[in-house]
C-alpha cells in the first residue's frame, strides 16, 4: 500500500516550484496523473495554493530529491513516520450533546459491573465529571429515577477497547494489592437473564 504525502495538491506545487523532477515523478509521489501536474505547472489548478515543504515536514530528505532529479525513471520515496499521531491522552473526552444523557446510564452500568474501575477511569472514558459519578452512586443525581444502566458501548460513549483496557488495568491494579477480582453479572459475559 502506498502512502501520499500530506496535502498532495500543496506538496506538488512545492515540488514543481522548487525542485527539477518531472511531472511523472512529482505525480507517481503525490498520488495524482501527470497532466494534472502539468496543470498545476501552467497555473490553470491550484491557483492561490501554497506550496507545502515535505523536506521541512519531514516526508522527504533533499538527497532523496536530487536521486530522483538526476535520474528521470527513479520514484521518491516518502520517509516513514517515526512519530506517528498519537491521541490525546490528558482531560475527559469530548461527548457529543445528543448523548449526554445517556452518560448517567452508563456511569450506573459501569458502577453495577465493574466496580474494581476507579472513579478517574470512569471519568477518562465517559467524559464526566467525578460529581457526577458520586451522584450517581449515592442516587443524589437529578433523574436519578430514569437512570437505566446501560452499557456505554452499545449506546456510544465508549469504544469497547477502551473499556476492556481500562478494565484489565483495574484488574491488574487489585492483583497487584492482592485484593480480590470481581467477576462480571451474566449480562456483561454476554449469557442475557437466566432461564428458569
Amino acid at each position: 500500500m502506498t502512502t501520499l504525502p500530506l496535502m498532495p495538491k500543496a506538496t506538488a506545487v512545492w515540488l514543481i516550484e522548487k525542485t527539477a523532477l518531472s511531472f511523472e515523478q512529482i505525480a507517481a509521489f503525490c498520488g495524482m496523473h501527470p497532466l494534472e501536474v502539468q496543470a498545476i505547472a501552467d497555473g490553470e489548478v491550484a491557483q492561490g495554493i501554497v506550496g507545502y515543504d515535505p523536506v521541512a515536514n519531514h516526508q522527504l530528505t533533499l538527497d532523496e530529491i536530487r536521486r530522483c532529479e538526476a535520474t528521470p525513471t527513479a520514484r521518491l520515496k516518502i520517509l516513514t513516520s517515526g512519530n506517528p499521531v498519537r491521541r490525546r491522552s490528558k482531560g475527559a473526552r469530548y461527548t457529543p450533546v445528543a448523548k449526554r444523557h445517556d452518560r448517567p446510564d452508563g456511569i450506573a452500568f459501569l458502577l453495577r459491573n465493574y466496580p474494581q474501575l476507579s472513579d478517574q477511569q470512569v471519568v477518562k472514558l465517559l467524559g464526566t465529571t467525578k460529581d457526577t459519578i458520586a451522584k450517581v452512586r449515592d442516587k443524589q443525581h437529578w433523574n436519578t429515577p430514569n437512570i437505566k444502566p446501560r452499557d456505554p458501548v452499545t449506546v456510544g460513549l465508549c469504544s469497547q477497547t477502551d473499556l476492556n483496557a481500562a478494565v484489565s488495568e483495574a484488574n491488574a491494579k487489585l492483583e497487584r494489592e492482592g485484593a480480590d477480582i470481581p467477576t462480571p453479572s451474566p449480562e456483561v459475559m454476554g449469557f442475557g437473564a437466566s432461564e428458569d
